[in-house]
């Protein structure tokens, strides 16, 4: 989508000090509470008590609600998911602490995840003129959201349409290091304060960093290259904490859409760390709590302790999709005529304990009934039924199909080119292990539940030898299993913590994938058209944008020279194709193009 330019510049110029945002809220019934010891003549020492909760990862979900199954979400767990689930439990929260003594954050992550947020940034997009008002902006300003720092997946539709959505929003969408890319000044506010007013005693500042992720520099580059730039966390931090404390806040906490774990899943394409987090604590001193997001996982509470002051910083990060929220409770102690925070506690509470929020039932309900009567538009009839069940460790037609859109579309776009003649390869993952295609009706939800991230497609040139080390690197993967040995399948994927989104098919070749041998010497009798694949050999790789631009840190593609891209979701793609097919027959898809064998006997 085309950068507003004006806008974006408008933007960018703001400066730290103009985007503090400090609200005055409505006192407390009590007075600060004192304490002392009975009958020591010491002055009663004054507290008080904060509460702030935290959301991450939110990813489209308002109700409890799977789009791709047409009912509602239920998994093993029992888990629930939904903004009307985390309404009630707020609800609750600020009626037990006051509303005037909470402040409620998100990490992150909120416009892309769902078909409730495609159909609002593609079928129905905000940015059209006369727009609609995107749900994720009615729900988060209905429960009274204070400040959500900025995900990478906010990018996923352009800056227009982040822009658009933040003009919506009557909270601040925060990122202190989205810079913009000629000023490197802030593009975002980089920080919100607010302050809390304490009846007898004075008032509590409390200031909140919003950080993104570096990563968004790769994932999203086809949009933000050259317009926005994503310094490192830890960095950033260092530069606005103290300003933060300088300009009187009591409390600083930050919200980071970056993990804890320390880890990149970029490899060494860029100089900043993924999943900082915990490194921001361990290495920024003045910091009292942070909201982690990012990496989807439950950290009910995490404490680290800073190296320079020796002081306990807490981490909390609720599950994802709105399954929990997080709760830090925050005691201050008045020394000096100024607010010490005196300890701090973190928890989660379980949205699976409390019923949807009427209200933001009511709100969105028109939008969630038109979604689900997008989703459920019929395009194909399917011979077969197709699964990913065992996607993992077998090669599966449903991922076939994948691949055969893909290059299809590519060789379409390539004809008349200098690169027309050459071979068209595609790589596609197992992205869910649940999804199915049953044999019938096909409905955009079917296809969607296949494909659920809004990737789009690149065509990149790519060498047989760097074809051979993508495969390779693809296939660690899989846990190393000696011939003989048991195969369980519920541990045979995910080596080294890997997630299925990071092993990729590569169509147009055979192949084996030798999981006795060490990482690096797995790939056995890759051929090309029934020969042994020559390394010097040409191909045209297409391939999913996350993955063109360094997502998950495979080998050369990244830099490989890329001949063609589009903006058209490869979902949408799959749409098309079966829906000109009229019927989905594996017969003009299916192919065998790799299998799991140890030293040699096939697995299966």
């Amino acid at each position: 989508m085309p950068l507003n330019r004006r806008k974006f510049l408008k933007k960018s110029a703001v400066t730290g000090a103009g985007v503090a945002l400090t609200g005055a809220v409505a006192a407390p019934s009590a007075q600060a509470a004192t304490s002392a010891a009975a009958g020591s003549g010491k002055k009663p020492v004054k507290r008080h008590s904060l509460t702030v909760m935290g959301t991450t990862d939110l990813h489209g979900h308002v109700f409890n609600w799977d789009y791709f199954k047409d009912a509602e979400y239920k998994d093993a767990a029992g888990n629930a998911q939904g903004l009307a689930r985390i309404s009630t439990l707020v609800n609750e929260i600020r009626k037990e602490k006051g509303r005037c003594n909470t402040l409620l954050l998100d990490a992150g992550d909120t416009i892309q995840g769902t078909p409730l947020t495609y159909y609002y940034a593609k079928v129905d997009p905000i940015t059209a003129k006369g727009g609609p008002v995107h749900p994720m902006a009615q729900a988060m300003n209905a429960i009274g959201y204070d400040a959500v720092a900025l995900g990478n997946h906010e990018f996923n539709y352009g800056i227009e349409t982040l822009r658009k959505f933040e003009s919506q929003c009557r909270f601040p969408l925060l990122g202190a290091n989205a810079l913009d890319a000629k000023t490197l000044k802030p593009a975002f506010p980089p920080y919100f304060m607010k302050t809390f007013h304490v009846p007898g005693a004075p008032s509590v500042k409390v200031a909140v960093l919003g950080l993104t992720n570096p990563g968004i520099a790769i994932w999203d580059k086809a949009y933000v290259q050259g317009k926005l730039t994503f310094p490192g966390l830890e960095e950033q931090a260092a530069k606005w904490v103290p300003k933060l404390r300088s300009m009187g806040a009591d409390v600083v906490v930050v919200s980071a859409h970056s993990g804890s774990s320390g880890t990149s899943s970029y490899g060494d394409q860029l100089p900043y760390v993924e999943n900082s987090a915990a490194l921001v604590a361990q290495q920024v001193p003045g910091i009292d709590a942070i909201l982690v997001g990012h990496a989807h996982v439950e950290i009910p509470e995490l404490k680290v302790t800073n190296t320079e002051t020796g002081r306990t910083v807490v981490l909390s990060e609720p599950l994802a999709h709105a399954e929990r929220l997080s709760v830090f409770d925050f005691e201050l102690v008045l020394e000096k005529g100024k607010w010490q925070v005196e300890s701090v506690k973190a928890s989660v509470r379980n949205s699976n304990s409390v019923a949807d929020d009427p209200k933001i039932t009511r709100l969105l309900k028109d939008e969630h009934d038109l979604v689900v009567a997008y989703v459920n538009q019929v395009v194909g009839t399917a011979t077969d039924t197709l699964t990913t069940v065992e996607a993992r460790y077998k090669d599966a037609p449903i991922i076939d199909l994948i691949t055969k859109v893909q290059e299809d579309v590519v060789k379409a776009a390539l004809v008349g080119t200098e690169y027309a003649s050459l071979p068209v390869i595609a790589q596609a993952s197992p992205f869910s292990r649940t999804s199915e295609i049953p044999a019938g009706k096909v409905t955009i939800r079917d296809l969607s539940s296949l494909y659920v991230y809004d990737n789009t497609l690149v065509a990149k040139v790519l060498t047989g030898a760097q074809v051979r080390a993508y495969l390779e690197y693809s296939a660690n993967y899989f846990v190393r299993t000696a011939a003989g040995a048991v195969i369980d399948t519920e541990k045979l994927t995910n080596a080294n913590n890997r997630p299925d989104y990071n092993y990729d098919y590569v169509s147009g070749l055979r192949y084996d994938i030798d999981i006795a041998q060490a990482e690096g010497s797995r790939i056995k009798n890759l051929t090309y058209n029934g020969a042994a694949l020559d390394d010097a050999q040409q191909f045209v790789f297409a391939v999913n944008n996350y993955r063109a631009n360094g997502g998950g840190a495979f080998p050369h593609v990244a830099s490989a020279k890329e001949v063609w891209s589009e903006s058209t979701e490869i979902r949408t793609r799959i749409a098309e194709w079966v829906t000109a097919k009229g019927v989905l027959d594996p017969k003009e898809f299916a192919s065998v193009d790799w299998k799991l064998t140890r030293d040699g006997t096939p697995v299966f």
